[in-house]
């Protein structure tokens, strides 16, 4: 197990819908709480690494804009883009600027406003992110490209929308405790089952939604983390891999072979099982997308995903706790943001920090973010 890159702070700015704040304020806010505890100020911080989804605002290049309004200039900085994992990515592109001895302390910021376009268009926007000759024209939205798994893991193992939606039952209950969450309210399994159809099988609770947002993770080498904080979180395994873009080219609907292989990866870096995580945050953009990942990480057997749901065995107080700050479908999903703000919430667990949510002695934690319909796939492990 490598302790080499700590992540020393951790933020994010509150995800709402319809954003009256400007995208550097969004990180701003971030940022702040990032810095909370930590011992040290802008000026110390030696590059940063901008991540987002284009398209969605204005601003072209934004990382300058950014760097500039947290005064982090004129230190470098730099913009990433792998749509919903961008964040993570920015991560894997800062620990490696970190090891490779180019700089000691390197600030990840994610951001997405997307409530500046309407719902069609941001359903535009997310649908080129996959194939814009052979399947987005199409009509392969995100949510019809995970109705297709869904579908899929259905027909091969009898899943059920019951048990999808029992998904939603789960991380409603943790989001009505989130401030930082878009959606509050706990639903009952009623409540799910009998929401608006959008792509069968979901149905509107089935589904995040796009959200205003920023995050940011601070990191530093094994050399001055210690000097910074009294609680380091190690990134002790990071894995990552990318699937076709399109969906015909596919092995298999019924898992993400992305999410797979980035686990192979970051299990291995790591020296570390799926059963030694403590607590994990998976990208539940879809209820099926957390099943799937149940079963990509290695939690459950192919097609064992939904008999954790239905035994809570993924509840706080489970086997193996699974997106206890209620997930992207409660929080709400800007893109850029998604994968920091999970970061942030294993960074919180593992130091005790979680309050009402908290894991019982959790020392060791999973991120799983995936880019588009599973094209990019990110998995990292983190230890006390």
């Amino acid at each position: 197990m490598q302790k080499d890159v700590a992540i020393v702070g951790a933020g994010q700015s509150a995800f709402v819908r319809g954003c009256a704040e400007a995208v550097r304020e969004l990180c701003f806010e971030a940022f702040t709480e990032a810095m909370e505890g930590v011992k040290l100020a802008a000026r110390d911080i030696e590059a940063s690494v901008v991540c987002s989804a284009p398209e969605y605002d204005k601003q072209r290049s934004p990382s300058g804009v950014i760097a500039e309004y947290l005064n982090l200039v004129p230190k470098p900085t730099m913009y990433v883009e792998t749509v919903c994992s961008s964040s993570t990515t920015g991560l894997r592109v800062a620990y490696s600027l970190i090891k490779a001895g180019l700089h000691q302390v390197v600030a990840v910021i994610g951001f997405q406003k997307m409530s500046e376009l309407s719902s069609r268009d941001a359903a535009e926007r997310m649908g080129r992110g996959g194939d814009i000759v052979w399947e987005s024209p199409f009509g392969l939205t995100m949510p019809a490209g995970y109705a297709m798994y869904a579908r899929a893991h259905m027909a091969t193992y009898g899943t059920t929308e019951e048990q999808m939606a029992k998904i939603r039952v789960k991380n409603s209950s943790y989001g009505a405790m989130n401030t930082k969450a878009v959606y509050r309210k706990v639903l009952t399994l009623d409540e799910i089952m009998k929401s608006e159809p959008v792509t069968t099988p979901f149905k509107r609770f089935d589904c995040c939604a796009n959200a205003d947002g920023a995050s940011c993770i601070i990191l530093a080498s094994r050399d001055v983390a210690a000097k910074l904080t009294d609680k380091p979180v190690w990134l002790i395994g990071l894995g990552a891999a990318t699937d076709t873009t399109t969906m015909s080219g596919r092995k298999s609907l019924t898992g993400l072979s992305s999410a797979q292989e980035a686990a192979k990866q970051a299990y291995k870096m790591a020296g570390a099982g799926p059963e030694d995580i403590d607590v994990a945050e998976v990208h539940d953009c879809f209820t099926i997308s957390e099943i799937l990942a149940y079963e990509d990480l290695g939690f459950a057997k192919p097609g064992e995903g939904p008999k954790l749901i239905e035994e809570k065995q993924t509840y706080v107080d489970g086997r193996i706790p699974v997106n206890v700050d209620g997930g992207l479908l409660s929080k709400g999903h800007p893109i850029g943001a998604t994968g920091g703000s999970q970061l942030r919430t294993i960074f919180r667990q593992i130091r005790g920090e979680a309050g009402d949510i908290q894991v019982k002695d959790a020392k060791i934690g999973l991120v799983h973010n995936i880019g588009g319909v599973g094209i990019y796939g990110n998995v990292i492990i983190l230890a006390r």
